[in-house]
C-alpha cells in the first residue's frame, strides 16, 4: 500500500527532530561552557576570588546549577543582525566586523540548515523552517558565550582535533583571519581580502577561535535563516545574554531582483519571465510571499514595542543606510552604545563609492556605489514582475514606506525615488 504525501512529510519531520534531539543529547554537556564569574561579566555578588566555573564533561554540575543570571549589561554586548538573503546584510555585518572590539561571525546557522534540512531551498515550507528554530537558538546561545565547539556538531565533515576548513565564509570575519587564530597576517594587515584569508590561513582551529572570541569585548552575529523577531524571544529574554537586535529590511522588489541575479537555478522561472515577458504557468510565487509575510510579521512585532524588546530592537532600511552610510552607521552604534572607531569609518569611505574591482562583482561583495545600488532593481525588472510583487507585498510596502509604481514610466524614472522619508526610532 502506498504512503500518502502527508505520511511522508510527517516521517521526514520526525527524522529531522530525531537528528536534532540526538545532537543535543550526545553533545550538549561535553561542549558546554560557563562564563567566568568576575566583576566584568557577572552581577551582584560575584568576586574576583570566586572559584571559576568548571567545564562539564560528565553528568552533574552543569552551568544552570550556578546563580549567574544577573549579567552586567555594561560588559559583553551580544549583537544580532536579523535579515533575509540579498537584503544588504553582508554590508551591515561588515560595519560591525570592522570594529576592533567586536568578534563577528557570518551566518553560522548555514551549518544548522545544511545538516537538518540538507535539501533546503529559498522557499522552504513552514514546517521545515520551524523545525530548525530550536537548534538555531541553542547554537546562537552557545556562540554568544564564545563556545565555538558546539558549532562542530553541524560542520560536515566533522572537524578533527577541533580543526576544520569547512566553516562557511570564515574569511568574512576579521577575528578569524588575525592572530592568534591565523599567523599569516600581521597587525599591519588591516584589510585582508576574504579569499586571501581562506587561502593563507588554512584550517581553522576552533580552540584558537574560541580564545579570540573571549578576548573581544562584544560578539556580533549575522543571520538570514530566522524568519521573524518573535522566533528569538526566548533568546532575547535569556538573562545570561545581553542581546540587541538590528533588523535589516529592504524593498522586496529589490530583494527579488537580487535573488534572480544571484540564485540562477532556484529563480530560473523568474528569469524566463523577465526575458520573455510571459509568466510561466508553474512559477512558485511562494518565493516572494515568504519574504513579505516574514517582513510584515517581524516588523509588526518590533514596531508594536513589546516589553521584551525594550532597549533591544532597531529597524534599519537598507535604502537609508545606502544613501547616508556614515550617518546611519553612527545611529546604529549609538543604539548599541558603542563608539564607532576609525576602522569602521575608513571601511565605509572605501566601500560605498563604487568600484571596478573583481570583489565588487562577487555575489556577497560589499564594495559598491551604495546609493546607486539601492534602487538599481528598477532598471532590471519588468513592469509586469514589479506589479505582481506590489500586489503580493502591498501591506509590507506600505508598512516600510516603499512607494508603488503605476506605470512603466514611473518605474524607469530614476529621478523619482520610491523610498519615502520615514524615521524608525529605536525602541529604547
Amino acid at each position: 500500500m502506498q504512503c500518502s504525501w502527508k505520511s511522508v512529510i510527517l516521517l521526514a519531520l520526525a527524522s529531522i527532530a530525531i537528528q536534532y534531539t540526538a545532537i543535543r543529547t550526545l553533545t550538549s554537556k561535553p561542549f558546554q561552557l560557563c562564563p567566568l564569574p568576575s566583576p566584568h561579566n557577572c552581577g551582584l555578588g560575584a568576586q574576583e576570588t570566586d572559584p571559576p566555573f568548571e567545564r562539564v564533561t560528565t553528568g552533574g554540575g552543569g552551568c544552570d546549577d550556578y546563580p549567574y543570571f544577573s549579567i552586567n549589561a555594561t560588559r559583553k554586548l551580544h549583537i544580532l543582525v536579523l535579515a533575509t538573503t540579498r537584503s544588504g546584510s553582508s554590508f551591515v555585518g561588515q560595519l560591525l566586523n570592522q570594529h576592533q572590539e567586536i568578534f563577528y561571525l557570518f551566518e553560522p546557522l548555514y551549518h544548522v540548515y545544511a545538516t537538518l534540512v540538507p535539501r533546503q531551498s529559498h522557499n522552504r515550507n513552514l514546517a521545515d523552517r520551524r523545525v530548525t528554530l530550536g537548534a538555531s537558538r541553542d547554537l546562537l546561545r552557545s556562540l554568544y558565550g564564545c563556545d565555538l565547539y558546539f558549532l562542530e556538531n553541524y560542520i560536515k565533515p566533522t572537524p578533527t582535533n577541533h580543526s576544520t576548513d569547512k566553516l562557511f565564509r570564515r574569511g568574512a570575519s576579521r577575528a578569524l583571519c588575525q592572530q592568534p587564530v591565523c599567523d599569516a597576517f600581521g597587525p599591519g594587515d588591516a584589510n585582508v581580502e576574504e579569499g586571501d584569508c581562506v587561502r593563507k590561513c588554512a584550517t581553522l582551529n576552533m580552540t584558537l577561535a574560541t580564545e579570540a572570541c573571549r578576548e573581544k569585548k562584544h560578539v556580533a552575529i549575522k543571520v538570514v535563516r530566522v524568519p521573524e523577531i518573535g522566533d528569538l524571544r526566548a533568546l532575547v529574554e535569556d538573562p545570561r545574554l545581553n542581546i540587541k537586535v538590528i533588523q535589516l529590511v529592504r524593498d522586496p522588489r529589490g530583494i527579488l531582483s537580487s535573488r534572480i541575479e544571484t540564485f540562477r537555478d532556484p529563480y530560473r522561472l523568474w528569469r524566463i519571465w523577465r526575458a520573455t515577458g510571459r509568466r510561466p504557468y508553474n512559477l512558485d510565487m511562494n518565493q516572494l510571499t515568504v519574504i513579505c509575510d516574514d517582513f510584515f510579521g517581524s516588523v509588526s512585532t518590533g514596531l508594536s514595542h513589546p516589553h521584551w524588546l525594550k532597549g533591544k530592537y532597531m529597524l534599519v532600511r537598507y535604502e537609508d543606510l545606502a544613501r547616508s552610510p556614515l550617518l546611519k552607521t553612527q545611529e546604529i552604534y549609538d543604539f548599541l552604545g558603542l563608539p564607532m572607531d576609525k576602522n569602521v569609518k575608513q571601511w565605509i569611505r572605501a566601500n560605498t563609492r563604487g568600484s571596478n574591482e573583481p570583489s565588487a562583482k562577487h555575489k556577497f561583495g560589499t564594495v559598491r556605489d551604495s546609493a546607486a545600488n539601492a534602487e538599481s532593481w528598477r532598471l532590471k525588472l519588468s513592469y509586469d514582475i514589479v506589479e505582481s510583487t506590489q500586489t503580493v507585498c502591498q501591506k509590507v510596502l506600505h508598512q516600510l514606506g516603499y512607494k508603488a509604481v503605476k506605470s512603466v514610466e514611473e518605474l524607469k524614472n530614476m529621478s523619482f525615488s520610491l523610498v519615502q522619508d520615514k524615521n524608525f526610532v529605536p525602541f529604547l
